[in-house]
């Protein structure tokens, strides 16, 4: 397997691979069975596959965890290895940022609620370094998690807009045993708060029994009921919950066509992220 650290040089990586399927991961490293599984889907879908670690200080805000993100490299080269990746794309922020940006990818509309509403300009940091590296790596088909379902929704938006020559395949959600959406903060929760957190997951499903059942009279009710679920955990404390159109993200009219329920609950100063597609066969 390669490791590669600058930009010239990962090029001349791609231009040895011209014709081929080029599977990409990207990610912020922490490798965790999520990424995992992405890595060995693009394995599996296509002839070489990248995986890029850089944590992008873009998309944190400026009370975030930047500093303290787990940086793990040398771990996250042997994962990557071990799933099947030929090339780790490992940049460092000088080689990524060399001169402070004045120019930005921004996505309107869809970065405005949920996590954009919370988050000012993280989306356009992850537009912005999402674009940078589709132009260095050149990947035909990039693979994204649905666990943040709406930053998947932002990618495919701007990859149809600008007309990225590549093809964006979600792949889903890894969980634990117990439902928790696997996610490189969950090792910041204390023993408390990781035995109180699968209610994410539990609401989700619940919510999605209960809407099988015909039992919510509008999305109101639904939120409203999956909210006061979540709060039966005394830790947890609700960012948002949305029931939306899905990848528009626009509010729903009727709760018959599909649609993505999707929450974000902190845990002490952890911050968890979780959703699902529901109506899924009504497509």
């Amino acid at each position: 397997m390669h490791v590669i650290t600058d930009i010239e040089a990962m090029r001349h990586y791609r231009q040895g691979q011209e014709g081929k399927k080029i599977g990409f991961v990207p990610t912020m490293g922490a490798l965790h069975a999520g990424h995992l599984s992405l890595i060995e889907q693009a394995r599996t879908e296509c002839e070489a596959v990248i995986i890029s670690i850089f944590v992008n200080p873009l998309q944190f805000g400026p009370n975030e965890d930047f500093e303290k993100y787990p940086r793990e490299l040398k771990r996250d080269i042997a994962l990557a290895e071990g799933a099947g990746a030929d090339v780790v794309f490992a940049p460092t922020q000088t080689e990524m940022y060399p001169r402070p940006l004045v120019t930005q990818v921004v996505v309107a509309e869809i970065t405005e609620r949920l996590c954009g509403a919370s988050r000012p300009g993280h989306f356009t940091g992850v537009t912005t370094v999402v674009s940078k590296l589709f132009h260095i790596v050149q990947p035909t088909h990039a693979y994204f998690g649905l666990k943040d379902a709406q930053q998947v929704a932002v990618i495919e938006r701007m990859v149809e807009d600008l007309h990225f020559p590549l093809e964006i395949v979600p792949c889903p959600t890894v969980r634990e045993e117990d439902g928790l959406a696997l996610s490189s903060r969950n090792r910041y929760l204390s023993k408390q708060e990781r035995e109180q957190a699968p209610i994410l997951y539990q609401a989700l499903t619940r919510a999605e029994a209960n809407l099988l059942q015909g039992k919510y009279k509008s999305s109101a009710h639904l939120e409203e009921d999956v909210r006061t679920h979540i709060t039966s955990q005394p830790l947890a404390q609700i960012e948002y919950v949305e029931a939306l159109t899905y990848p528009d993200l626009t509010p729903l009219t009727d709760l018959h066509s599909p649609l993505i329920l999707l929450l974000a609950v902190r845990f002490g100063d952890t911050r968890l992220i979780d959703n699902i597609l529901l109506n899924k066969g009504e497509q």
